[in-house]
């Protein structure tokens, strides 16, 4: 969950940071008014009613098939993309941009789409961006977009030729678009998408907005248009599986007596890693150590570092055994309170990356930390 959020933060800031005219907004999960929504659309029916209409025997076959579209068309369809949001929350944006072009409107969210039989629909989480431009630059957004999303994915990977971009053919595409790109990851068993880009035209918004031309157009240099949308939609989860298997390492150490040692390191890239530091106890007096590592703890938190509070552990286990269990969990650092913290302050941290164990104060450890993510940052 965690590496989930931290993907959403980071797509986040990497859209709306990225350039002044792209916007956020929240739309609803459901509603009554969508009636442009795809054939095949998930609605949310009252149980109860529906039993009711069922229960009338006295009803024809035709009485209870018009019952029964009635009640469904009644309900509530839920969103199975961000997409038709953007394009309804179009008109009320143009007066952030005084009606100039182009602009973007991003959001994420949970969407549902259909499993595919009479079980309960998939819920995916969603990252959308939709991009509105001149019809004539639509094609140079649409690759500058591509570009742009590739390298994100690519900044946060340990192998980032994992990550590629490739064309969506007229047969995928369906009708549904004039052109598309989609951002795939290679996994074991074949490449899945993991965002696709759309350049859809004016038709959509059209429709949404019941074709009123005048209230749609913006200005395009001194020109009045309609706008052409783009969409950038990204699986949430899909990426989190991306990333899982990029970063997920094999590493092998010959030791001491020449036999080969393999570990498993999970290599997440420092911003995403859920866990940024594990705090553990050494030998010594237990009850001393432990309101030590209570009070790091605090610290970290209070500062916005993730910690594993590693000392809380009843069952006996070996350092070694803990670095191996830090390192498939992907925490970038191990800290180890002992009685050498009581009496100098000095403590220890391993690296997950190096392995390599450094002494430092007790009092340096947060800024270290800091210092790291913020470094990993930039990168």
């Amino acid at each position: 969950m965690e590496l989930k959020n931290n993907i959403l933060e980071q797509w986040w800031n990497s859209v709306i940071g990225f350039r002044a005219e792209v916007f956020g907004i929240s739309t609803l999960h459901a509603s009554k008014n969508r009636t442009t929504e795809r054939d095949g659309q998930l609605r949310v029916v009252d149980t109860e009613n529906l039993r009711q209409i069922l229960s009338q025997r006295e009803l024809s076959k035709d009485q209870l098939i018009q019952k029964l579209q009635t009640h469904i068309q009644n309900g509530a369809s839920l969103r199975t993309s961000l997409f038709q949001g953007a394009l309804e929350q179009y008109v009320p944006s143009l007066e952030l941009v005084n009606r100039k072009l182009p602009f973007g409107l991003a959001e994420t969210g949970l969407c549902f789409q259909p499993s595919g039989g009479p079980s309960c629909p998939d819920e995916v989480t969603q990252s959308s961006l939709v991009w509105f431009c001149s019809p004539r630059t639509s094609s140079q957004w649409l690759d500058y977009w591509a570009r742009h999303r590739l390298q994100w994915w690519r900044k946060f990977a340990l192998g980032p030729s994992d990550f590629s971009c490739s064309d969506i053919t007229e047969e995928e595409l369906a009708g549904r678009a004039s052109r598309g790109v989609k951002i795939v990851y290679n996994f074991p068993w074949g490449q899945e998408a993991l965002e696709t880009l759309l350049s859809r035209g004016d038709a959509e918004l059209l429709q949404t907005h019941k074709s009123a031309r005048n209230k749609l157009q913006c200005l395009d240099g001194r020109k009045s248009v309609v706008p052409y949308a783009i969409s950038v939609t990204g699986n949430l989860e899909r990426g989190v599986l991306a990333y899982l298997y990029n970063s997920l390492q094999q590493v092998k150490k010959v030791d001491s007596k020449q036999r080969l040692q393999q570990r498993k390191v999970l290599k997440l890239h420092p911003i995403l890693s859920p866990v940024k530091v594990a705090l553990d106890m050494g030998r010594g007096a237990t009850v001393e150590l432990r309101q030590v590592c209570e009070g790091l703890l605090k610290e970290f938190l209070e500062g916005g570092v993730s910690a594993w509070p590693g000392y809380l552990e009843t069952m006996p286990t070996s350092m070694e055994q803990l670095n191996t269990k830090y390192d498939e969990m992907g925490v970038l650092f191990t800290v180890v309170i002992s009685d050498n913290t009581l009496e100098s302050g000095l403590l220890q941290v391993r690296s997950r990356d190096t392995t390599i164990k450094e002494t430092m104060h007790i009092s340096e450890v947060k800024n270290f930390l800091a210092r790291y993510i913020s470094a990993a940052q930039n990168i």
